[in-house]
């Protein structure tokens, strides 16, 4: 299994994804093609004692910054260590693809370089998120701002897949974000969705409020790429302030920094469960090839876990199962 990895994509590259990439290896057994600019890659490794392993480098000079178009991926940066990393994977050098760039530029390359799964109307962002029961899917997470009713309804399938063949979930419950529960309510793509996916499929349980999402009471969460986003980056802002607010308060003083010690294990464990680097990124679902946009502030264990994703993906098939799913 070999991995190609974007080096110099992300605020933190390319040290982190080096030092990412290098625990991969240790941890799946899996080969690495590094793809950046060669000298600063091997200085890099020399200035921070990086012994590299499993790993081939392919040079690739120009980068893809968060700044740049999308479409640069294409034309103006076709020479990027990402446009670079999405031809290997296009001409099977490697097996997926692993970058935490410009979230655009990743959506571009893997629709028009990679190719969408025949079939598929629209590759979506697939994010796996905490809640208060287990593991969610939320997705479209940023791919698509607009999108048309049955965009929503193939999200659905792809993601009820996903949990089925990646997560072990026994006939996942899919559910369409809306703003109120009863089949009524939301805008004229959602209602339309709506009516679409009562007939799909997959099981799919009617609309989710905002306020359900992290209690788990469905696991895949439909929405357009704006309506996704917002939830997840809200969802983010939202456990980070809980997370802390909760050091304040047990340090506040010496008795509470007391009490806190008799806490400790279970609070512990709560961060761990809404800590968004145990799944490093999310997955472009509905594309030939696996493709993982990575967190693009992750630090070597955050990216580390992305790459798990997309051994993951190769390990189950996925892409097989949407395939199949869509000839049906």
């Amino acid at each position: 299994m070999k991995i190609i990895i974007d080096a110099f994509g992300g605020d933190n590259a390319p040290l982190e994804i080096i030092k990412g990439a290098m625990l991969a290896v240790d941890e799946y057994d899996i080969d690495i093609i590094l793809v950046g600019d060669e000298e600063k890659i091997n200085k890099c490794c020399k200035d921070n004692n990086i012994n590299l392993k499993h790993t081939e480098i392919v040079d690739a000079e120009d980068i893809i910054t968060m700044h740049d178009d999308a479409k640069s991926v294409l034309k103006d940066k076709a020479d990027s260590s990402m446009a670079v990393g999405f031809r290997l994977l296009n001409e099977g050098k490697g097996d997926a693809f692993v970058s935490a760039g410009n979230t655009g530029a990743v959506t571009v390359g893997a629709t028009l370089i990679t190719k969408r799964i025949k079939g598929v109307k629209r590759p979506a962002i697939a994010s796996v998120m905490p809640s208060a029961k287990k593991p969610i899917l939320l997705m479209d997470c940023g791919a698509n701002a607009e999108c048309r009713a049955e965009f929503l309804y193939q999200f659905g399938l792809m993601g009820s897949l996903y949990m089925q063949h990646i997560l072990k979930y026994d006939n996942p419950k899919v559910a369409l974000a809306n703003n109120g529960e009863e089949e009524t309510k939301g805008t004229p793509l959602v209602k339309e969705a709506y009516a679409l996916m009562q007939n799909a499929p997959y099981n799919f349980v009617g609309n989710i409020e905002g306020r359900q999402i992290p209690f788990g009471d469905a696991d895949v969460i439909v929405a357009d790429g704006f309506t996704g986003n917002l939830i997840l980056k809200t969802y983010e802002g939202v456990a980070k302030v809980l997370m802390n607010g909760i050091k304040e308060a047990f340090m506040k003083n010496i008795v509470s920094k007391l009490s806190y010690l008799g806490v400790k294990s279970g609070i512990d464990d709560m961060k761990k469960q809404f800590d968004y680097k145990e799944y490093g990124g999310a997955v472009l679902l509905g594309v030939k090839k696996p493709v993982v946009k990575a967190h693009g502030s992750a630090d070597a264990r955050t990216f580390k876990n992305a790459i798990k994703q997309a051994v993951w993906f190769l390990e189950n098939s996925l892409i097989d199962e949407i395939e199949k799913a869509l000839a049906e």
